[in-house]
This record gives structure tokens, C-alpha cells and sequence, in this order.
């Protein structure tokens, strides 16, 4: 029967079926198929799977960063972004990188992140003279920083699938993996640059000038602070940091920058709530996979099957490494936080892993998954607002690729670069 679940799941995804139905159709297939439960047990476990106070973050969640980049964010982010780095040798491709950084802070979603702010960028690069597919593939490897950095949708929904980690630790533990990836992003860059000739952009703005940057930018970049320490100060629950995150957002965009004019905030709840409901389906039918898989017993079988080639915890990270990388070139980051995290989790805990370590190597080797040829879901979003073919991005994103990578790998195998930070604030295991 674990086979039919899983061959029913492919099999409706080969047809284009969207993940969240695939997932909801494969269970219901094999509890009519196994006879494991009345049929009726489907709209109970969907129902199951959104009775949650904490789901209430990710509306809100998505909403402020709508609300936030619904305003001037942009021109002001990526003026402070282009007078840090801007001069430096590809200074335009260090701009892109830092702003979308900074804006990751904010929206909290890669996609978001590239067909937003991304595609402004790419649009100046472009005219700077850099060439389109650089400046595509660029933009893809930056935004995954997106669900990384705090406040992210991904770690608020593994706290719910996986109860042995929180929110707020979730959050602190990616702060600094999320800022090595763009400092491994700025290095290729960089390195690209010289070989390639790429220029600086404009002379360094004054000292003043530069200060009167940062204190602009400083109302967009304090909303991650305001999340991350009124969570862990004890003043709100997650969920209540996300409504004060919609509250602050609308604030700052109506009467800070006065860059969000009334009319458009209709369309901003329209498209919140589309969002919302494509990630709420997953959540629910997951929930159905989910009934199966333990039905059916397989977290133990895996369970016992790893236990049984007695692996020490570096060789089972290798292993888990390679799954995660192959498993999401097909699968988005969400479905597999709610696919692999039931069966992973538990083992790597009965490997002696960290559980905060080992829910950030997940979320950022399935988030990785999303520039991974040849299906990579950022890689098509990209491509579709720069007008820029996938096979081109492609074979420009290899070297960006490499070096995530290697960030992953030293994230693997120095828990300490993930867990210094969340247990000197406290959340030890």
C-alpha cells in the first residue's frame, strides 16, 4: 500500500494535477483501495489540518508583506542597498543581492521576493549592460534567501509538523544561515565580475547622505526586529506577531513613506487571499497524506530500516542531504516540510541531531530545491518576468548553485553556525 500511496502521488503530478489535490486524491486512493477507514475520514483530516490557532500567522504573515511592498519599499530599499554596496566591482549585481537580502526581512517568500523587487533589479542590471540570463539567474539564487531569514511561512508551518522545535527558535536559528548564503552569493558574484569585466556602479554617496538612507530604510527593516524580539520577549504568541506585523505594515505604508494609496489595498487582500487559500490546500490535504502514512506505519519502517545500517549522524546528514537535494527538484519547499518532516524528524532525533539544526538543513536544502534544474519552481518565475528562457538562466546559475551548496554542507557539519545564536538567546534543547 506505500507504494500505491506514493505511485498515486507522482502519478497525479505527472498529469499536472496541482500538489495539494495529488496529495488529497493519493490518500484517498489508497484508503478506498486498503479499505483502511471509511471514505468519510478525508473531510475530517482536511478539516484537522486547518483547526490550528498558530495556521492564523500565515495570513497575516502574507498580508504585511504585501502591505510592505505594496508602498515606496522598494525605491527605498534599494537606494540604501545600491549606497552600500553599489560602487564595488558588479556593483549592480551586490545591489540586487543586498536588496533582496533586506526585502527577505519583509515578504518572507522567494517567489515574492523575484517577481517583486527582483524584477526591478533585473531590469536595471539589464540596462546597465549585464546580460539578461546573468541577471535572471542572479535574482533566482538571492531570493531563496526569502523563506530563510525571519519571518518565514516555511518555519511557521515545520513548528506545526514537528513539535519538538518553535517558531521564534526557528527564526533566530535561520538569521545566520541566511546571511552566509548571501555572503556566498555576494563572493560569486564578485568573482564572476572581475572575470567578465563587469563595473561598479556610481561613486559612494557622502557620509550624511548615507546616513539619511539608513534612518529612511530603518521603519521597513525594523519589522523582522519587531517580530523576532516582541516573540521572544514574552509580549506576543507568533500568531499575535503576525497580526501587529499587518498593523505596522499598514502604518508605515499609509503614513511613513505615504506610499500606499487606499485604493490599492482591495487588490492587496484579493491577492492575499489567493495565497492564503493555495497555501492553506496544501496544508489540509497533507494532512490526509499524512493520516495514511501513519496508517500505514511507514515513519517506523524507515525508522527502522535507518536504525538498522547504523549510521553515525554525520554519514545519516550526507544521506538526508541527498534525499532533500533530489526530492526538491521536484517538490516545493512547503509540500515537503509536510511530506518528509513526520519521517525525518523523528529519526534524526534518535540520531543525537539537534532538532533546530536539523530543521534548518531541511528548510534550506528543500528551499535550495527551488533554482534546482530542470524544475525548479523559482527558476520558472524568473524566467516568466525577465523574459528570460530557463535553459539560458541555467547555464548561469551553476556557479551560484555550487556555492549554496557548500553553505549547506558547512550549515551540515557546524551546528554550531545554526544554534549559536537561538540557544545564546535561550532556546536550548
Amino acid at each position: 500500500m506505500t507504494a500505491l500511496l506514493f505511485l498515486a502521488f507522482l502519478g497525479t503530478m505527472a498529469l499536472s494535477v496541482p500538489i495539494g489535490f495529488a496529495m488529497g486524491i493519493a490518500g484517498l486512493v489508497v484508503i478506498v483501495a486498503a479499505d483502511l477507514a471509511d471514505p468519510l475520514v478525508v473531510p475530517q483530516q482536511v478539516f484537522s489540518g486547518l483547526d490550528s490557532f498558530p495556521l492564523g500567522a500565515i495570513p497575516c504573515f502574507i498580508l504585511a508583506a504585501e502591505l510592505m511592498t505594496g508602498g515606496r519599499i522598494t525605491e527605498v530599499l534599494l537606494r540604501f542597498a545600491a549606497a552600500m554596496v553599489g560602487r564595488a566591482r558588479g556593483g549592480l549585481g551586490h545591489t540586487n543581492i543586498v536588496a533582496l537580502t533586506l526585502f527577505s526581512g519583509i515578504s518572507g517568500s522567494a517567489l515574492a521576493d523575484a517577481a517583486g523587487p527582483g524584477a526591478v533589479i533585473m531590469k536595471m542590471m539589464r540596462d546597465a549592460g549585464y546580460p539578461r540570463a546573468y541577471a535572471a539567474a542572479l535574482t533566482a539564487s538571492a531570493a531563496i534567501v526569502g523563506p530563510i531569514i525571519p519571518p518565514s511561512i516555511i518555519m511557521v508551518i515545520y513548528a506545526l509538523t514537528d513539535n519538538s522545535v518553535s517558531v521564534s527558535g526557528l527564526f533566530l536559528a535561520g538569521i545566520i544561515p541566511g546571511f552566509l548564503i548571501s555572503a556566498a552569493m555576494l563572493g560569486v558574484n564578485h568573482w564572476i565580475s572581475i572575470r567578465r569585466g563587469y563595473r561598479g556602479g556610481e561613486a559612494r554617496p557622502p557620509l550624511a547622505d548615507m546616513l539619511r538612507l539608513f534612518l529612511h530604510a530603518v521603519p521597513a527593516l525594523l519589522l523582522p526586529v519587531i517580530i523576532i524580539g516582541g516573540i521572544h520577549g514574552g509580549v506576543f504568541t507568533p500568531t499575535e506577531a503576525s497580526a501587529v506585523a499587518v498593523f505596522y505594515a499598514l502604518a508605515v505604508g499609509l503614513f511613513v513613506y505615504r506610499g500606499l494609496p487606499v485604493r490599492v489595498i482591495p487588490k492587496i487582500l484579493v491577492r492575499t487571499a489567493v495565497m492564503t487559500a493555495s497555501v492553506m490546500l496544501i496544508i489540509a490535504m497533507s494532512q490526509v497524506f499524512g493520516y495514511v502514512l501513519t496508517v500505514l506505519q511507514v515513519p517506523q519502517q524507515v525508522a527502522d530500516w535507518v536504525g538498522s545500517l547504523g549510521l553515525l549522524p554525520f554519514a545519516f546528514l550526507l544521506l538526508v542531504n541527498i534525499l532533500l537535494l533530489i526530492f526538491g527538484i521536484f517538490i516545493e519547499p512547503l509540500p515537503g516540510v509536510m511530506i518528509l518532516v513526520p519521517i525525518l524528524a523523528p529519526l534524526a532525533d534518535s540520531a543525537g541531531l539537534d532538532p533546530l539544526h536539523f530543521a534548518i538543513v531541511v528548510i534550506v536544502n528543500l528551499t535550495i530545491g527551488m533554482i534546482t534544474p530542470p524544475v525548479g519552481g523559482l527558476l520558472f518565475v524568473t524566467a516568466v518576468v525577465s523574459g528570460v528562457k530557463v535553459e539560458a538562466m541555467t547555464r548561469e546559475l551553476w556557479p551560484f548553485l555550487g556555492a549554496q551548496i557548500a553553505v549547506l554542507a558547512l550549515l551540515s557539519f557546524v551546528p554550531t553556525l545554526t544554534l549559536w545564536l537561538p540557544h545564546a538567546m535561550g532556546y536550548a534543547r
